[in-house]
């Protein structure tokens, strides 16, 4: 998606590295280690993929005309133990994506100038873009740390390796500029 406004671009290109990072992590987990708390009291990588995808869902569900914490929302429950399948789910975190990146493909550059709400909290869209990119962000982080901790097999990097940043520069550097953006 490519809008008018490169701020909306730039935002929506941090989402997408988000997302990706994200399944790349959690392709490398078992179905056991994918729902494993690694101590009581704390989250699963399924439960905090339960959160993000709720939370997408109850915030950009008529992100302009409602209050982005929707009643029927149950969020203490999406830090529950997931009751059903890994597939399941998935499905549940692509439709928090599909709303999200959806919505911003609808905003205009007007649009950032509205105001929105979340828990009654009034909000600029950017400054309610910018919370959503730093809650999955938080997350994120979490999920590599939780998915590196637990994965059985031998760990891929998804960012650069240790000791290998010389060699990541140089292959930035000798890549076409049009090419790093994407990185």
């Amino acid at each position: 998606m490519e809008s008018s406004d490169p701020w909306l671009d730039a935002a929506v290109r941090r989402f997408v590295q988000t997302k990706a990072m994200t399944e790349r992590a959690i392709a490398q987990l078992s179905d056991e280690e994918f729902t494993r708390r690694p101590s009581p009291g704390f989250n699963s990588v399924a439960i905090i993929i339960r959160h993000l995808a709720g939370n997408m869902i109850s915030r950009f569900t008529d992100f302009l005309t409602t209050d982005g914490d929707k009643p029927d929302r149950d969020r203490d429950g999406e830090f529950q133990d997931w009751p059903g399948t890994r597939g399941e789910l998935m499905k549940r975190w692509e439709k928090g994506w599909s709303l999200l990146f959806d919505t911003l493909e609808t905003l205009t550059s007007e649009d950032l100038a509205k105001t929105v709400y979340i828990r009654t909290k009034p909000h600029t869209v950017p400054e309610a873009i910018i919370r959503s990119l730093d809650h999955t962000g938080y997350h994120l982080g979490q999920i590599l740390y939780l998915s590196r901790l637990l994965c059985s097999k031998e760990w891929k990097y998804l960012t650069v390796a240790p000791g290998k940043s010389a060699e990541f520069n140089a292959a930035m550097g000798a890549m076409p500029a049009r090419d790093r953006k994407k990185q």
